[in-house]
């Protein structure tokens, strides 16, 4: 097993929507946490053998017939447990105390007095806030535990049993709005479980480039198809880094990339970083089969399948290929309900725009990302000597251009939208506002609407310009750009771009909205 697990930590999830926040608090003090289903068994955990075990808070009752399934045994393990919240209240249930359903709902912010100095809230002042949500409380104490806080209203919001390294809030410590939950998962962790700091980009480089020259032997060659995104960038990095040139990049240009797209990228990885990396360019092929084709869900369905044709056909030529490296993201790896590592070997996301490679292409997966998420990939990519351009761009759709032409697609509408964006992008990077946004991109209409340009009047192309925040992709808001800043893109574009005589700014939210518009 990885040595980093030996260092971290391990959280049973009981469905909290929190889980993935206490993951990602853990990771934040350098120490490596993996989530894992509430029902994975102790050997398993025995296995991964690692420093503590945190049980996540859920939306069950203790004593309802529907909460969820754990493995028992994993209370007899001699390692410090930390319980939040429903994780609370089964630590309480196993030792022989009692959970009563309240009838005062604790939801939202909530004062905490601290009872008794334990090593859990050390160096906190004596009463704090703290982010409670759970109608439950207990009613009888365990024998040998403690009461270490109370809430404003007389509720226990924490114990311990220190002999035994049995430690639980009523509250939730990973949220933002606890006010010392970080000093708190702090104490658990190194002052409690004894954690090293070592879940760092250069040890998981060094950790990787191990595993990697492991798996793919004396001779193995590895085939990464490159997007031009972090995600697939980093793993072409890394991979040059563990096996040299034989590991391949290869980028395929579907023709539907943005302005100088695939040259920067080769130019990056190739002149930067010295990799082995091959642009071929399949662009007439993908127009070609995209000609006429208006719906949207059909572009997909046939970029997707021409991108596996193509790249099996560029593998063929190379020859001898073992493995296909792919930079699948632990958030994939969660949300495709392959929680462990036992069960996520068998949940594996296609590539962003290769929609599952075909059945009979015989090539071994290499993921070495599927740890991370998504700004852990930056760290490392910024480790490996990545430009900062490169690791701080936008997502960008593996169809590309095709998803923001509202129509068929034509040479002549690629040209006019790749201008238009470009000119777009590019002041949002002058104006420095280009970091702020999750991802800002046009779309174009070809609606024709009346302009007047000089003493003529125009009939040209609508293009529309997007610009959202979020933090994953799952929710966004529209991002305010300044008026001035608009009308400057505005200008530029109707003035330099033949064939758009008129800009419109999406002001939609997701929800309602997607971010995308097809």
């Amino acid at each position: 097993m990885d040595s980093h697990h030996n260092q971290g930590v391990i959280i049973l999830d009981f469905g909290s929507q929190y889980t993935r926040l206490i993951a990602r608090r853990i990771r934040e003090q350098n120490i490596f946490s993996e989530i894992l289903t509430s029902d994975t068994v102790s050997d398993e955990i025995r296995r991964l053998n690692p420093k503590a075990i945190i049980l996540s808070g859920g939306p069950s009752s203790v004593y309802s017939k529907s909460a969820p399934k754990h493995d028992k045994s994993i209370f007899d393990m001699n390692i410090p447990i930390l319980g939040i919240c429903y994780g609370l209240h089964l630590l309480v249930q196993h030792y022989g105390g009692k959970i009563e359903t309240s009838n005062i709902q604790e939801y939202g912010f909530d004062e905490i007095k601290i009872a008794d100095k334990s090593d859990l809230f050390n160096g906190l002042p004596d009463t704090t806030k703290v982010w409670m949500s759970h109608a439950d409380k207990i009613s009888k104490l365990p024998e040998n535990w403690n009461i270490i806080a109370e809430s404003s209203n007389g509720i226990v919001a924490g114990i311990e049993n220190k002999s035994n390294k049995r430690y639980a809030t009523q509250f939730h410590p990973e949220v933002n709005h606890t006010e010392k939950g970080k000093e708190i998962l702090s104490n658990f962790l190194f002052t409690i479980a004894k954690c090293e700091p070592t879940w760092t980009p250069g040890n998981f480089i060094v950790e990787k480039v191990e595993e990697i020259r492991e798996k793919a032997g004396e001779s193995g060659k590895v085939l990464t198809a490159v997007s031009g995104g972090v995600d697939s960038s980093v793993v072409a990095a890394i991979m040059n880094k563990a096996i040299g040139d034989r590991a391949i990049a290869v980028i395929i240009d579907h023709g539907l990339m943005r302005k100088n797209e695939t040259h920067d990228c080769v130019n990056s990885l190739k002149e930067h970083l010295g990799l082995n990396i091959r642009l071929f360019d399949e662009s007439e092929v993908f127009l070609n089969r995209l000609k006429g084709i208006k719906n949207p869900e059909k572009k997909r369905k046939i970029i997707g399948e021409q991108f596996i044709r193509s790249f099996e056909k560029i593998a063929k030529n190379i020859g001898d290929v073992d493995f296909l490296a792919q930079g699948t993201l632990y958030t994939d790896i969660i949300e495709s309900g392959g929680h462990g590592s036992t069960k996520s070997a068998k949940v594996i996301k296609s590539h962003h725009n290769v929609g599952g490679l075909p059945k009979d292409m015989e090539l071994k997966l290499i993921e070495p990302l599927k740890e991370l998420f998504k700004d852990e990939v930056r760290n490392v990519g910024r480790e490996l000597g990545l430009s900062e351009t490169l690791l701080k761009r936008h997502p960008f759709p593996g169809p590309g251009f095709a998803v923001r032409i509202l129509s068929s697609i034509t040479q002549e509408r690629l040209d006019i939208l790749r201008e238009a964006d470009d000119i777009y992008i590019r002041i949002l990077q002058e104006e420095g506002i280009y970091d702020e946004i999750w991802q800002a991109f046009s779309v174009l209409i070809p609606v024709k609407t009346v302009g007047v340009m000089g003493d003529n009047r125009t009939y040209e192309n609508l293009v529309a310009l997007r610009a959202v925040t979020s933090l994953d992709g799952m929710t966004a808001d529209w991002y305010r750009i300044p008026d001035k800043i608009l009308s400057k893109i505005s200008n530029k574009i109707v003035n330099s771009v033949s064939g758009i005589n008129r800009v419109v700014y999406d002001v939609t939210s997701k929800p309602p909205g997607t971010i995308e518009w097809e």
